[in-house]
Protein backbone atom coordinates (compact mmCIF):
# COMPACT_ATOMS: atom_id res chain seq x y z
CA UNK A 1 0.00 0.00 0.00
CA UNK A 2 1.28 3.38 -0.71
CA UNK A 3 2.55 5.75 2.38
CA UNK A 4 -0.53 7.77 2.45
CA UNK A 5 0.90 11.90 2.73
CA UNK A 6 -0.40 15.28 3.83
CA UNK A 7 1.27 18.37 3.02
CA UNK A 8 1.61 21.54 5.32
CA UNK A 9 2.99 24.59 4.30
CA UNK A 10 1.81 27.92 3.35
CA UNK A 11 3.79 27.77 0.15
CA UNK A 12 2.42 26.43 -3.07
CA UNK A 13 5.20 26.25 -5.06
CA UNK A 14 7.23 24.12 -1.83
CA UNK A 15 3.84 22.19 -1.67
CA UNK A 16 4.05 21.57 -5.55
CA UNK A 17 7.87 20.31 -5.75
CA UNK A 18 7.39 17.90 -2.50
CA UNK A 19 4.47 16.23 -4.31
CA UNK A 20 6.29 15.86 -7.41
CA UNK A 21 9.41 14.55 -5.81
CA UNK A 22 7.22 11.95 -4.16
CA UNK A 23 5.46 11.18 -7.55
CA UNK A 24 8.69 10.30 -9.17
CA UNK A 25 9.53 8.58 -6.16
CA UNK A 26 6.65 6.25 -6.05
CA UNK A 27 5.08 4.24 -3.48
CA UNK A 28 3.54 7.52 -1.38
CA UNK A 29 0.09 9.14 -2.22
CA UNK A 30 -0.87 12.69 -1.38
CA UNK A 31 -3.93 12.64 -0.09
CA UNK A 32 -4.05 15.92 1.20
CA UNK A 33 -2.74 19.55 1.23
CA UNK A 34 -3.52 22.42 3.60
CA UNK A 35 -1.76 26.01 3.79
CA UNK A 36 -2.32 26.81 7.55
CA UNK A 37 -2.79 25.05 10.68
CA UNK A 38 -6.48 24.76 11.40
CA UNK A 39 -6.98 23.32 7.57
CA UNK A 40 -4.47 20.52 8.62
CA UNK A 41 -5.55 19.90 11.61
CA UNK A 42 -9.28 19.55 10.10
CA UNK A 43 -8.02 17.09 7.11
CA UNK A 44 -5.86 15.07 9.43
CA UNK A 45 -8.97 13.99 11.35
CA UNK A 46 -10.88 13.54 8.67
CA UNK A 47 -8.29 11.76 6.63
CA UNK A 48 -6.02 10.04 8.77
CA UNK A 49 -2.69 10.00 6.91
CA UNK A 50 0.07 7.67 7.55
CA UNK A 51 2.68 11.30 7.64
CA UNK A 52 1.88 14.69 7.32
CA UNK A 53 4.74 16.97 6.14
CA UNK A 54 4.51 20.44 8.26
CA UNK A 55 6.13 23.48 7.83
CA UNK A 56 6.46 25.87 11.19
CA UNK A 57 5.93 28.95 10.10
CA UNK A 58 1.86 29.00 9.20
CA UNK A 59 0.18 32.24 9.07
CA UNK A 60 -2.49 31.02 11.55
CA UNK A 61 -1.22 29.27 14.80
CA UNK A 62 2.20 28.61 15.67
CA UNK A 63 3.78 25.24 14.02
CA UNK A 64 4.15 23.49 17.59
CA UNK A 65 0.69 24.13 18.29
CA UNK A 66 -0.13 22.43 15.09
CA UNK A 67 2.09 19.50 15.52
CA UNK A 68 0.27 18.94 19.27
CA UNK A 69 -2.98 19.37 17.63
CA UNK A 70 -2.11 16.69 14.94
CA UNK A 71 -0.83 14.54 17.70
CA UNK A 72 -3.86 14.51 19.87
CA UNK A 73 -5.96 14.01 16.84
CA UNK A 74 -4.43 11.31 15.27
CA UNK A 75 -1.49 9.36 17.85
CA UNK A 76 -0.64 6.93 14.56
CA UNK A 77 -0.10 9.82 12.34
CA UNK A 78 4.12 10.58 12.22
CA UNK A 79 4.66 14.11 11.36
CA UNK A 80 7.86 14.90 9.54
CA UNK A 81 8.51 18.74 10.20
CA UNK A 82 9.90 20.59 6.99
CA UNK A 83 11.19 24.33 7.94
CA UNK A 84 12.88 27.11 7.33
CA UNK A 85 13.46 28.15 10.39
CA UNK A 86 16.76 27.07 12.40
CA UNK A 87 16.03 28.84 15.34
CA UNK A 88 13.32 26.34 16.85
CA UNK A 89 13.22 24.13 19.85
CA UNK A 90 14.81 21.08 18.99
CA UNK A 91 14.65 19.40 21.68
CA UNK A 92 10.99 19.27 21.60
CA UNK A 93 11.23 18.93 18.07
CA UNK A 94 12.81 16.04 18.44
CA UNK A 95 10.66 14.54 21.55
CA UNK A 96 7.14 14.83 19.22
CA UNK A 97 8.21 14.56 15.61
CA UNK A 98 9.18 11.82 13.72
CA UNK A 99 12.07 13.91 11.76
CA UNK A 100 12.97 17.07 10.81
CA UNK A 101 14.14 18.30 7.58
CA UNK A 102 15.17 22.27 6.69
CA UNK A 103 14.13 23.33 3.57
CA UNK A 104 17.56 23.74 2.03
CA UNK A 105 17.91 20.60 2.45
CA UNK A 106 18.20 18.04 -0.35
CA UNK A 107 14.39 16.81 -1.62
CA UNK A 108 15.72 13.42 -2.07
CA UNK A 109 16.82 13.07 1.82
CA UNK A 110 13.55 14.16 2.85
CA UNK A 111 12.11 11.62 0.45
CA UNK A 112 13.67 9.18 2.22
CA UNK A 113 12.96 9.59 5.31
CA UNK A 114 8.94 9.89 4.81
CA UNK A 115 9.55 6.52 2.95
CA UNK A 116 11.42 5.66 6.23
CA UNK A 117 8.65 6.60 8.65
CA UNK A 118 5.99 5.99 6.24
CA UNK A 119 7.10 2.26 6.94
CA UNK A 120 8.22 2.10 10.13
CA UNK A 121 6.01 0.35 13.01
CA UNK A 122 7.71 0.12 16.86
CA UNK A 123 5.85 -3.59 17.37
CA UNK A 124 3.49 -5.51 14.60
CA UNK A 125 1.67 -8.60 15.11
CA UNK A 126 -0.61 -10.42 12.91
CA UNK A 127 -2.73 -13.62 13.15
CA UNK A 128 -5.84 -15.49 10.66
CA UNK A 129 -8.79 -16.86 12.15
CA UNK A 130 -11.91 -18.30 11.10
CA UNK A 131 -15.43 -17.85 10.59
CA UNK A 132 -16.34 -19.02 14.07
CA UNK A 133 -17.76 -17.43 17.09
CA UNK A 134 -14.69 -18.66 19.25
CA UNK A 135 -12.16 -17.19 17.83
CA UNK A 136 -13.64 -13.63 19.35
CA UNK A 137 -11.94 -15.32 22.38
CA UNK A 138 -9.02 -16.28 20.61
CA UNK A 139 -8.45 -12.47 18.89
CA UNK A 140 -8.73 -11.46 22.86
CA UNK A 141 -6.55 -13.38 23.96
CA UNK A 142 -3.95 -12.66 21.34
CA UNK A 143 -4.16 -8.96 22.25
CA UNK A 144 -3.87 -9.16 25.66
CA UNK A 145 -0.57 -11.35 25.31
CA UNK A 146 0.90 -9.55 22.68
CA UNK A 147 0.22 -6.15 25.06
CA UNK A 148 2.20 -8.01 27.98
CA UNK A 149 4.91 -9.58 25.82
CA UNK A 150 5.11 -5.77 24.70
CA UNK A 151 4.74 -3.93 28.22
CA UNK A 152 1.78 -2.23 27.17
CA UNK A 153 -0.42 -2.17 30.73
CA UNK A 154 -2.37 0.40 29.39
CA UNK A 155 -4.76 0.24 27.61
CA UNK A 156 -4.97 -3.58 27.72
CA UNK A 157 -8.60 -3.29 28.77
CA UNK A 158 -9.65 -1.22 26.39
CA UNK A 159 -7.80 -3.00 23.66
CA UNK A 160 -9.19 -6.27 24.72
CA UNK A 161 -12.94 -5.04 24.62
CA UNK A 162 -12.29 -3.37 21.26
CA UNK A 163 -10.84 -6.51 19.36
CA UNK A 164 -13.64 -8.64 20.44
CA UNK A 165 -16.51 -6.31 18.73
CA UNK A 166 -14.52 -5.69 15.83
CA UNK A 167 -14.14 -9.23 15.52
CA UNK A 168 -17.89 -10.09 16.02
CA UNK A 169 -18.78 -7.11 13.76
CA UNK A 170 -16.13 -9.22 10.94
CA UNK A 171 -18.50 -12.16 12.10
CA UNK A 172 -21.85 -11.49 12.01
CA UNK A 173 -21.91 -8.84 8.89
CA UNK A 174 -19.00 -10.42 6.42
CA UNK A 175 -19.49 -14.11 7.74
CA UNK A 176 -16.02 -14.83 6.75
CA UNK A 177 -12.62 -15.66 7.99
CA UNK A 178 -11.10 -12.58 9.34
CA UNK A 179 -7.47 -11.61 10.17
CA UNK A 180 -6.21 -9.35 12.85
CA UNK A 181 -3.60 -6.61 13.13
CA UNK A 182 -1.86 -5.03 15.79
CA UNK A 183 0.72 -2.46 15.57
CA UNK A 184 2.44 0.22 18.43
CA UNK A 185 3.77 3.04 16.88
CA UNK A 186 5.16 6.06 19.26
CA UNK A 187 2.59 6.42 22.03
CA UNK A 188 -0.53 4.90 19.99
CA UNK A 189 -1.79 1.79 19.46
CA UNK A 190 -3.87 0.38 16.36
CA UNK A 191 -5.76 -2.36 15.91
CA UNK A 192 -7.14 -4.31 12.61
CA UNK A 193 -9.69 -6.15 11.40
CA UNK A 194 -9.56 -7.05 7.90
CA UNK A 195 -12.47 -9.28 6.54
CA UNK A 196 -14.30 -10.20 3.39
CA UNK A 197 -17.32 -8.09 3.31
CA UNK A 198 -18.47 -5.43 1.98
CA UNK A 199 -20.05 -2.32 2.54
CA UNK A 200 -19.59 0.46 5.20
CA UNK A 201 -20.03 -0.50 9.22
CA UNK A 202 -22.35 2.27 11.05
CA UNK A 203 -23.08 2.59 14.44
CA UNK A 204 -26.91 1.87 14.69
CA UNK A 205 -29.22 3.85 17.03
CA UNK A 206 -29.29 2.87 20.21
CA UNK A 207 -32.88 1.45 20.51
CA UNK A 208 -33.74 -2.03 22.51
CA UNK A 209 -35.42 -2.87 18.95
CA UNK A 210 -31.95 -2.95 17.21
CA UNK A 211 -29.56 -5.69 17.59
CA UNK A 212 -26.39 -4.64 15.98
CA UNK A 213 -24.46 -1.76 15.16
CA UNK A 214 -24.43 -1.04 19.34
CA UNK A 215 -20.24 -2.41 19.57
CA UNK A 216 -19.39 0.15 16.88
CA UNK A 217 -21.30 2.71 19.49
CA UNK A 218 -18.56 1.62 22.47
CA UNK A 219 -15.72 1.48 19.71
CA UNK A 220 -16.28 5.17 19.47
CA UNK A 221 -16.53 5.69 22.53
CA UNK A 222 -12.89 3.54 23.99
CA UNK A 223 -10.98 4.62 21.12
CA UNK A 224 -8.93 8.18 20.72
CA UNK A 225 -10.31 7.38 16.20
CA UNK A 226 -11.60 4.48 14.35
CA UNK A 227 -12.60 4.02 10.56
CA UNK A 228 -12.43 1.84 7.45
CA UNK A 229 -10.72 1.44 4.58
CA UNK A 230 -10.43 -1.19 1.86
CA UNK A 231 -8.96 -4.10 2.72
CA UNK A 232 -5.18 -5.78 1.14
CA UNK A 233 -6.94 -8.73 -1.03
CA UNK A 234 -10.48 -6.96 -1.42
CA UNK A 235 -13.42 -6.79 1.36
CA UNK A 236 -12.93 -4.59 3.82
CA UNK A 237 -10.52 -3.54 7.12
CA UNK A 238 -12.35 -1.61 10.37
CA UNK A 239 -9.33 0.05 12.79
CA UNK A 240 -9.51 1.65 15.74
CA UNK A 241 -6.75 3.94 17.61
CA UNK A 242 -5.81 3.48 21.14
CA UNK A 243 -3.92 6.22 23.14
CA UNK A 244 -0.80 4.08 25.48
CA UNK A 245 -0.62 5.13 28.41
CA UNK A 246 3.00 5.76 29.97
CA UNK A 247 3.79 3.97 33.37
Amino acid sequence: MPIRVLLVDDVVEVRRLVRTSLRFRGGFEVVGEAADGAEAVRLVAQLRPDVVVLDLGLPDIAGQEVLARIRGEAPMTKVVVFSGLETVDRAWIDANAAGFVLKDADLGYLVELLESVGRATDAEAVLDLPNDLSSVSVARRFVRDKLSEWGIEEPLDDAQLVVSELAANALTHADSSYRVRITTSGSALRIEVEDGGVGTPEPQPLTDDEEHGRGLHLVGALAASWGMDAGETGGKRVWAELPITAE
